[in-house]
This record gives C-alpha cells, structure tokens and sequence, in this order.
C-alpha cells in the first residue's frame, strides 16, 4: 500500500498546525479522514465541521472500521507522540502503511513544483505569505501552513495541485525529506538543542537540506549565512533588497531591487522589520517564479498576517494589544524592535510564557536581556509541551535574571487581575504554550476595562 492508493487516511495527532492542513489536504482530495488527537481544540472542532471523526482517547477500540483494513488505510503520525502510544503501536505491529508527517510532504512535494521555507524563525509567515501571492496571481497552488491564515482563516490554501508551498521543519530534522524546486533559509539560529546537541550541528542539518533541492532549482538565503544562494537582506547589498522604505499610517511602503531593475510601490500591512525580511523572500521567490509585478503588488497589500504573529487583538488611541508566537530570544528581540518601531513613546507591558524546559535551559541568559528590554514583565510557568521537568530549570530562575525591577510571576489564574492593574498603553502576550487560551480573556477585560 502507498500513498496513491490510499482510500483512507488516519491521523495520530491530527490536532497538531501541520497534520491538520494536511488532514484538510486528504479530505480535498475526496479520502476519507479520522484521527486521534489528545485534547479538543478549536482546530480539532474545525476539523470535525469539515466530516472528519476524532476521538481524545488513546484506545484502538475507538477507531473506525474503515481505518481497520490495512489495503486501504494510511496512517501519519507526530514526532510529538511518544513512543509507548497504543495506537501507533497496533497500527505498526500490524502491517500498516505508517508513516511520519514529513514524509508525507515529502511524497506531496516530490510530485509537483515545490517551494520551500526553511529557518529557525519566520518560516510560518513567509511560506502563508508566499501561498497567498501564488494564489492571488492564480497559480494552481496548494500551500501548507504552520498557522492560521487571516486571510484564508486556514492553515491549508487549496488552488490545485500543480505547486506546493510548505514549511521546511528543522525540528528532528524532518525537512531533509523534501525535494523543493525553489527553498529559501531565513534564519539559523541556535535552536532545538535537545534534538541537535549543538548549534554547529543544526547549521550542518541546514546544509544538507540547502542540498536536497532539485536539479536546476534554486536557494535563497538571508545575507550574512554561511550558505551560498540568491541573497535577500534590507536595504544592503544583496541580489534582493528592500529600499526606499516608509511607514505611512502603520503599514510599510517600500521598492525591491531585483537583480536586474527597481519594481516600486509595494505596500505591506505587517509591523516589524522581520516581517518586512518575510515579505521580501516570498516576493523574491515569487519573481524567480515568473510572477508579475503589478499582481504582486496588489497582492502583498492584501496580505492579513498569520494568527498569533503579531495580531492587533485592540489597536486603539489609548490602548494596544499584540498577541505573538515569539518563543525564541531572538523573536522576542523582532518583537520588541517592532513594537518601539511602531510605538516609540510608549510604555510596553509583556506577559511570556517560556516554552519548554529544555530551551529556557540552554537560552536562559539571552532571554533574559530580550525581556529585560520591556518596561514590564509578567512571567508565567514553563509549558512543558513534550518534556519532563529539568531541576533548577523554572520561570522563578528566569526571573531572577532579568534586570527589571517592574516584573513577577504569574499564575494564569490570576494574570488578567495583574494585567489591568499595570497602566502600559500597549500589552504583549507571548509564548508557543497555552498563552494563547488566554488571549480571548484578556481581550475581554481589557475591552470592558475601557
């Protein structure tokens, strides 16, 4: 059984940002879709809306019939599940066709035109705005996204299936099984330790996938990383750049230089200078590809933004509130520099919520100064997403290092109380964990606060 031949395709997971877009995938394609996943979410009852049935139990028991034929039946699978899974365990011991998310897109990607985004930060924004530009320029694109897109209000754009747009996943190396015709590297910071040891062998894993790209395909690579490609970078001297930059009512207005002319007047709706170095490599992409200018224009204005990167959740006189995914040092230095950019006289609250034991341990320090740089600073605990606790490893040390003296630990119980009685005009939520949860409440308090 492969594949192509697959009637049926089960999940082990399928709440997870990238087995759902590919859940989504199989049920555009006329299969049918179920899984496993361990809590209900909004993505899961999303995907229950769309036929698909989902159980929150480890137990075969609970599994369709139709997943039982073992001619018919694909299974994915998470890295994220753990090993002693019952599930996954009968479906390998068993004779099943098993196999692992990025595998998958690896399959997916082998059969059409593949661009690729690769990079410790800002793969998520750059592959949803690449997706929307093939898309609003009417190519025939499907684009996996590792968020929710505002515009599609889906982590899946659907326009055919001769091209494909995906995130190209560092993490446990999965990104080494894609074949794309065009891949971009953004960033290669230091990251995912636990799984590489050390950074040199993650900037080691990044050249084996600047290789695995197709005959006569191409790279593109942020300027100033120790990998040869097509060079994108602000206004300096690489193959792509952006110049002539402006801020006007919030929103950037810029010209790109190509390798071979000036395209002018584009205009773009994210804040920061990271999103700007996002939107310039999917454009750079885009033009490689044989986009036209105009359309692309039109179409990076109409560009949203992905939910929980930078979304305005209050955007008024007197108050602002962001909610980001910035779970790294150096994504919470992006934020920062966005938010004085844009708010240069006013004072900035952050609530972060580290992001597993693991890399709070190997990025204690630099944390620290990135969260030392807001005005205020509300902690919440670690959220240990697959890990085990470290000793000595809690929000309490991190605490302790931040040179600040308008900070404290939070529970989430009592984080809205905390929040409405700072008087910072703009408050920011981060964290890859659970914050998100929170998001709604706040944006309810704070509302009726006013």
């Amino acid at each position: 059984m492969s594949l192509e031949h697959a009637n049926n395709v089960y999940f082990i997971g399928i709440g997870g940002i990238g087995m759902s877009a590919l859940a989504r995938y199989f049920v555009a394609k006329g299969l049918r879709v179920g899984g496993y996943d361990k809590t209900k979410t909004d993505i899961t009852t999303a995907l229950e809306d769309l036929g698909i049935v989902i159980h929150f139990e480890d137990d075969v028991k609970q599994i369709e019939v139709h997943f039982l034929d073992v001619k018919t039946t694909q299974v994915i699978y998470t890295p994220a599940i753990p090993k002693a899974h019952s599930e996954l365990n009968y479906f390998n011991s068993n004779g099943f066709h098993v196999m692992k998310r990025s595998e998958v897109l690896g399959e997916i990607t082998r059969q059409t035109f593949c661009l690729a985004v690769a990079g410790t930060h800002g793969k998520t924004t750059t592959t949803s705005i690449l997706g929307h530009l093939l898309n609003e320029c009417d190519v025939e694109v499907t684009a996996f996204l590792g968020g929710i897109s505002e515009n599609y209000n889906s982590n899946l754009i659907l326009n055919g299936t001769e091209v494909t747009v995906v995130e190209a996943d560092e993490f446990d190396r999965s990104f080494l099984t894609l074949s794309p015709d065009f891949a971009c590297i953004t960033s290669m910071d230091p990251d995912h330790l636990d799984i590489y040891g050390d950074a040199s062998e993650l900037v080691k894993s990044f050249k084996d996938f600047s290789e695995k790209i197709k005959p006569n395909g191409k790279l593109f690579v942020k300027n100033g990383l120790p990998i040869k490609g097509i060079t994108y970078g602000i206004e300096d001297d690489s193959d792509y750049s952006v110049e002539n930059i402006k801020i006007i009512n919030g929103s950037y207005e810029f010209d790109v230089k190509t390798p071979n002319t000036l395209l002018e007047d584009f205009k773009f709706n994210l804040p920061g200078r990271h999103n700007l170095s996002n939107a310039l490599i999917a454009l750079a992409m885009s033009v490689e590809y044989g986009l036209p200018h105009q359309q692309l224009a039109k179409a990076l204005a109409s560009y949203k933004g992905v939910k929980r990167r930078f979304t305005y959740q209050i955007k008024r006189d007197d108050l602002v509130y962001i909610d980001d995914y910035a779970h790294h040092p150096e994504e919470i230095n992006a934020v920062h520099h966005a938010v004085r950019e844009m708010y240069p006289d006013k004072k900035v609250l952050a609530v972060f919520q580290p992001h597993l034991f693991s890399r709070t341990k190997d990025f204690i320090d630099d944390f620290a100064r990135s969260l030392s740089n807001f005005d205020e600073v509300l902690l919440l605990d670690i959220y240990p997403a697959r890990e085990l606790p470290i000793e000595g490893v809690t929000s309490q040390w991190l605490l302790g290092k931040i040179e600040n003296r308008n900070k404290q630990l939070v529970q989430k119980t009592e984080l809205v109380d905390v929040i409405k009685e700072s008087d910072a005009t703009v408050i920011l939520t981060l964290g890859a964990g659970d914050i998100g949860e929170e998001v709604k409440h706040i944006k309810k308090a704070l509302s009726h606060a006013n």
